[in-house]
């Protein structure tokens, strides 16, 4: 599992690492100073989610991905469905924490699904994972209501219990004879028993601690490499190439307000390239994919903003209670968007959803006749 860096190819790689460095910067300019700024970095998240699953060799549609995540499925979700979802919601939480929270214990941690042992009283809860029931505020349970002449005291207390009382269950847990290490109630048929992900998880820290004096983009194209030959983790490989994505923006010269689309890039790369036995290869696969993803970036905020224009040019004349603003920055948000997500967010029946769709011009992308979705062309 080691992973060693001593006979990089510095030399081959620097033309290629410079191009994805200013290629990611001038990306990250122009989304910082944009008018689509966060409808874009929202619609990454879902493409991304999107791509890393066809990486990993899986197919999704974006229209179910869109629809699952905003609680209107015409089917039933999928594994693979749910697999997205999960990605989803994990890139939408490492880009709402400073850049620095993916890499640290506590946020390696919760993005694992374990609980972290440094978590501290007045914490945020991150040491819960995903799926799990969720900790809102400290001491504060569900149902229970507040003491309005409470100092805050019995809160604390509370607090302090509840972490005693996961102190002592982690610790009988330990004190089982003959328990695998890392594997508590795991179905043999579903996962190695003896893959130690804590033992590869310090393995890549390692590497990622030898390789801190790499510029940046560098660094995160050996982290993700890395990570990729060790095989951190069984069931989500995926979570390599976001924590790469976060090494980028902790860098804050190329991706300072955008999470890097790795595996957009990684698309338009030959799967014999990406997983080519020379590392070489794969080193210079993953730096053009960081160039080819910037490149995209640059495609789809262009059209974006030419759509916004042509959309606010239909506003013109319009009345100040018009709903049609509104569904302009939706539809922006958004990859796809349905009649039920419109009427949600607009408070409006469906048929009012459908006509001020129509008003607007937008494109039916399904070709149904019910559960139909629109998006920008």
């Amino acid at each position: 599992m080691s992973y060693e860096l001593a006979k990089l190819p510095i030399q081959s790689l620097l033309r290629p690492i410079s191009e994805a460095a200013v290629s990611l910067a001038r990306l990250d300019e122009r989304i910082a100073r944009s008018p689509v700024g966060e409808g874009f970095l929202e619609r990454s998240h879902f493409l991304e989610a999107h791509a890393s699953l066809w990486v990993d060799g899986e197919l999704v549609h974006l229209e179910d991905l869109v629809l699952h995540d905003s609680l209107r499925d015409i089917r039933a979700p999928t594994h693979e469905l749910t697999i997205a979802r999960d990605i989803l919601k994990t890139r939408r939480r490492v880009a709402a924490h400073p850049p620095a929270w993916a890499l640290s214990a506590q946020g390696l941690a919760s993005l694992r699904g374990r609980p972290w042992a440094g978590a501290s009283l007045g914490g945020d809860g991150e040491g819960v994972p995903d799926g799990n029931v969720q900790v809102g505020s400290i001491g504060a349970g569900v149902g229970q209501a507040k003491d309005p002449d409470n100092d805050g005291l019995g809160d604390a207390l509370a607090a302090i219990d509840a972490v005693l009382a996961r102190a002592e269950i982690a610790i009988e847990e330990a004190k089982k004879p003959d328990r695998v290490k890392n594997a508590p109630d795991k179905d043999p048929f579903v996962y190695d028993l003896d893959w130690d992900e804590d033992e590869r998880l310090a393995e890549w820290q390692s590497v990622l601690t030898r390789a801190q004096d790499l510029p940046w983009v560098l660094h995160a194209i050996v982290a993700l490499d890395a990570w990729n030959e060790i095989a951190v983790l069984q069931h989500a490989p995926w979570l390599g190439r976001l924590l790469a994505a976060s090494i980028l923006r902790e860098g804050g010269v190329t991706t300072g307000s955008h999470l890097a689309a790795i595996n957009l890039g990684l698309k338009a790369i030959p799967v014999d390239r990406r997983r080519h036995r020379d590392r070489e290869t794969r080193l210079l696969a993953i730096s053009r994919a960081l160039t080819v993803a910037a490149e995209t970036g640059l495609k789809e905020h262009d059209r974006l903003v030419l759509a916004r224009q042509l959309m606010m040019r239909k506003l013109e004349g319009r009345r100040t209670s018009s709903r049609l603003p509104e569904l302009v920055e939706l539809v922006m948000a958004r990859p796809l968007i349905s009649a039920g997500m419109v009427a949600k967010t607009l408070e409006v029946t469906p048929q009012g959803a459908r006509r001020i769709v129509q008003e607007l011009g937008l494109r039916e992308m399904t070709g149904r006749g019910r559960f139909r979705a629109w998006g920008v062309i």
